[in-house]
């Protein structure tokens, strides 16, 4: 099943693994956040941006929109179809229900560790917890295979400061307009640009981050998690059937399919909320909200809420815009799990909003 999927899995986990920039000595940055500063990162706090509404496509950048939207749709579209098929084809052999709750367990334990984890808390500081709580998240981020906890957030951060413009790690949008160039802006921003070459002085963006011991360790463990996720659902299956084929199974569906599973809604939220969805908010970029990747990805793809208030651990901002992981974040502020949980008021979301 997907055999391509599951060996650049691996690929790309072997390269994250060898990036060096890791190594780089600590650097100390100074920031304005009221400024979009093109030279500097921004660091913790929500950016105040000026907002360019971007409603009037002209024909030919609707055109080039519309290549896009169909590109996006089948690529996206084959493997989760290719998912359920051999789903349904091996069960009762190859697949049953044992495997769908280890394949459920660990996708919905990686997942919030990206969701929750690297993004909310690591990225944008929506909240604040213990350090106990710290190294849980940053282990179950690492175990998606995305990468150290400190690489992933330069990145991400680099995004934000740069979203849909030179700069940016992965927007659809920056690759020309003909068939192939939409092809390609396709395959970049869904995960081509993972095997570009990082830019140099990325980790300039995570200074403060690298100020602490406890995610500098945990970001250099980050091949030992690997190794963990991979090892907890084959344990999970041996012990349950208590049979190797059960331990390979768990392996298969809990460790390799998972992880290509988690890639791809990761993916997903680089290239399908950038491209599909609406738009309620005026923001700089093509941030859409996607409320079939918000289920998928546990929130995440309610993206235009997000990139207008960016240091909010909710983004599901509507009663009905389900955000699983700012569900997850209130209840454990409920039992002091986190506090100091940031979430805009009605009058600045209703500032925001499109006229």
């Amino acid at each position: 099943m997907h055999i391509l999927s599951l060996f650049s899995v691996f690929a790309f986990s072997f390269a994250t693994i060898l990036d060096l920039d890791l190594l780089l000595p600590m650097q100390t940055i100074k920031e304005n956040p009221q400024k979009r500063d093109k030279t500097k990162p921004e660091m913790i706090n929500e950016p105040v941006l000026e907002m360019q509404p971007n409603d009037s496509l002209t024909n030919h950048e609707g055109t080039t929109m519309t290549k896009l939207k169909i590109v996006n749709l089948i690529a996206i579209a084959t493997p989760f179809v290719g998912f359920l098929v051999a789903a349904i084809f091996f069960w009762g052999t190859l697949f049953n229900s044992v495997q769908l709750a280890i394949f459920g367990l660990m996708y919905f334990i990686t997942t919030i560790g990206v969701t929750i984890g690297y993004h909310r808390l690591f990225t944008h500081s929506s909240f604040k917890t213990s350090r106990c709580m710290t190294g849980i998240l940053a282990a179950f981020g690492s175990m998606a295979v995305e990468g150290p906890v400190l690489q992933w957030v330069a990145d991400h951060r680099r995004h934000h400061q740069c979203s849909d413009e030179d700069g940016d790690p992965h927007s659809p949008h920056l690759h020309g307009d003909g068939v192939l160039e939409t092809l390609r802006g396709m395959w970049h921003a869904h995960v081509g640009w993972m095997l570009s070459p990082r830019p140099k002085k990325s980790m300039r963006y995570v200074g403060d981050l690298r100020k602490d011991k406890l995610v500098r360790k945990m970001s250099k463990l980050f091949p030992f998690w690997v190794l963990v996720g991979l090892a907890l659902p084959s344990l999970l299956g041996g012990l349950i059937t208590m049979t190797w084929m059960g331990a390979f199974l768990g392996f298969l569906w809990g460790g390799l399919v998972r992880i290509c599973f988690v890639h791809h809604v990761t993916w997903s939220i680089n290239s399908v909320c950038h491209i599909w969805g609406a738009q309620p908010f005026s923001t700089n970029d093509h941030s859409k909200n996607n409320p079939i990747m918000g289920i998928f990805a546990m929130g995440e793809g309610w993206h235009n809420n997000h990139h207008a208030f960016q240091s909010s651990a909710r983004h599901g901002l509507r009663w009905w815009q389900i955000d699983v992981s700012y569900l997850i974040i209130w209840t454990m502020s409920k039992v002091g799990l986190v506090y100091d949980v940031r979430v805009p008021s009605k009058e600045r979301i209703q500032a925001k909003l499109k006229s």
